[in-house]
């Protein structure tokens, strides 16, 4: 499923930078440059499930954006991040252990994105779509054991405790990311805001058939500030 998935992301990916490099429409040649910053929920798909609360983590970072071309009402551009995230899964234990525990998961993180923009070129609101892949590279983790003691894993769902005091074993992680946003294009500059979904591609663990998990990847929905400076 995963191979299927990856081919029409990056089928997709393809079809909204062909306008970028086709140059069929008029030329642009706009670089802009800033930071953003934001906070997003988290959870880790687990095979076997593991029931999870929500999971807050900040997310900041720096942004290239280059615009290309215009077509038609489209503009177009590629853009590329580089961000320090916050990511993991929160356990939601119901089992009467009053136990709690959360996994921190903190990332460098590097998308790729197929930018297209709807909307004032210089001056007001655009609106804009960004799709494209995305690493990340985990540099620490921190994990997180509370509530009553002592710690009891006895009846836990599913009988599912591989993951407690389990380092991560991938690292790198990979996926695909998708974002909706509205900026306001001023004379001080690009102030925006955008919604971002991100889709594990990669797992954190083993998944071979002699690991435990059949899937154990990252997912996550954030909302992000942008400032940009035309260059």
């Amino acid at each position: 499923m995963n191979r299927t998935l990856t081919a029409i992301i990056l089928l997709l990916f393809t079809a909204a930078a062909a306008p970028v490099s086709a140059q069929v429409g008029d030329p642009r040649n706009f670089l802009s440059v800033g930071v953003s910053g934001g906070i997003g929920t988290s959870s880790v798909t687990f095979v076997p499930s593991i029931k999870q609360d929500i999971s807050l983590g900040p997310v900041a970072g720096v942004t290239v954006r280059h615009i290309s071309e215009k077509y038609f009402f489209l503009i177009n551009g590629l853009q590329m991040e580089c961000n320090w995230v916050s990511r993991g899964w929160t356990e939601f234990i119901d089992d009467g252990s009053g136990n709690e525990y959360t996994r921190q998961l903190n990332y460098i993180e590097v998308p790729f994105f197929a930018h297209l923009g709807f909307g004032r070129e210089f001056r007001g609101f655009q609106g804009y779509f960004n799709l494209g892949p995305q690493v990340s590279y985990l540099l620490y983790e921190v994990q997180k054991k509370g509530g009553m003691e002592p710690w009891n894993t006895a009846n836990r769902p599913n009988r599912v405790v591989y993951q407690y005091d389990r380092p991560i074993e991938n690292k790198l992680d990979y996926g695909v990311s998708a974002g909706l946003g509205v900026e306001l294009r001023t004379g001080l500059g690009v102030f925006g805001i955008e919604g971002r979904y991100y889709f594990g591609l990669g797992n954190i663990y083993g998944i071979t058939k002699s690991d435990y998990f059949a899937r154990c990847a990252n997912s996550s929905i954030s909302v992000r500030a942008t400032y940009l400076i035309n260059l």
